[in-house]
């Protein structure tokens, strides 16, 4: 903004002897005064609703750029207390998700560096009780679903009731008469069993685990901020 110089010192018109030309305030000393008044004032913003131009700065260590992130004051924010503040929620080790823009954090904000982070995971909350989340970073888990190891029992049951063969022996003979042919009385043979292997299959059942371990999801981009 333009500053007001008085181009005149009129005060200093009192000391000078009466008849000293200088002594006379000229006409034209106050027209200059008063173009000069204008002029400042019209390059300054009003008090009420002002419209600045070009590039409005704030001193270095005005309250404006000290005051802390839980001011809710009416003080002015300068874009350096802006971006401390968006640092402090921000901080190194922060994810970062966008559900459209795949742009780096760093360009978005402004800020920090960040990678991408988390691809093809969910995230869950630490448990100090529960091994498995007790430890930030841990990962695991599966998207296939994994049956628990298990057996299954299988009886078969073989009977043979077993069977006998019959004979009869023949041959010559004599007798009284003379010699004969016929046959002797029928004999039978002892019981036996035969060998049976039998061969039990346990049949398939269900449907394919792959992919089918999914809990209900959305897909984002995801940041971790590192520095």
């Amino acid at each position: 903004m333009t500053d007001y110089t008085k181009a005149t010192n009129f005060a200093s018109k009192d000391s000078l002897s009466s008849g000293n030309a200088l002594k006379i305030v000229k006409g034209t000393e106050i027209d200059t005064e008063f173009n000069s008044i204008s002029t400042a004032i019209a390059t300054k913003a009003d008090l009420a609703s002002p419209t600045f131009t070009g590039t409005p700065t704030l001193p270095t260590g005005t309250v404006a750029t000290t005051q802390s992130s839980s001011d809710s004051s009416t003080k002015l924010a300068t874009t350096a207390f802006v971006q401390a503040v968006l640092q402090t929620l921000y901080p190194v080790g922060s994810v970062y998700t966008n559900a459209t823009s795949s742009t780096n954090p760093a360009t978005l904000i402004g800020f920090g560096t960040w990678t991408a982070f988390g691809a093809g995971k969910v995230m869950i909350g630490l448990d100090s009780g529960d091994a498995t989340f007790s430890t930030v970073g841990n990962t695991g888990g599966s998207k296939d679903a994994i049956v628990v190891t298990h057996t299954h029992t299988a009886s078969t049951s073989s009977t043979d009731a077993g069977h006998a063969h019959s004979s009869l022996a023949g041959g010559y003979f004599t007798s009284s008469g003379g010699l004969g042919y016929g046959t002797q009385g029928g004999g039978t043979t002892g019981t036996a069993y035969a060998s049976i292997t039998s061969n039990t299959t346990v049949n398939s059942a269900g449907s394919s685990g792959t992919n089918a371990n999914l809990p209900p999801y959305i897909v984002v981009y995801m940041w971790k901020r590192t520095a």
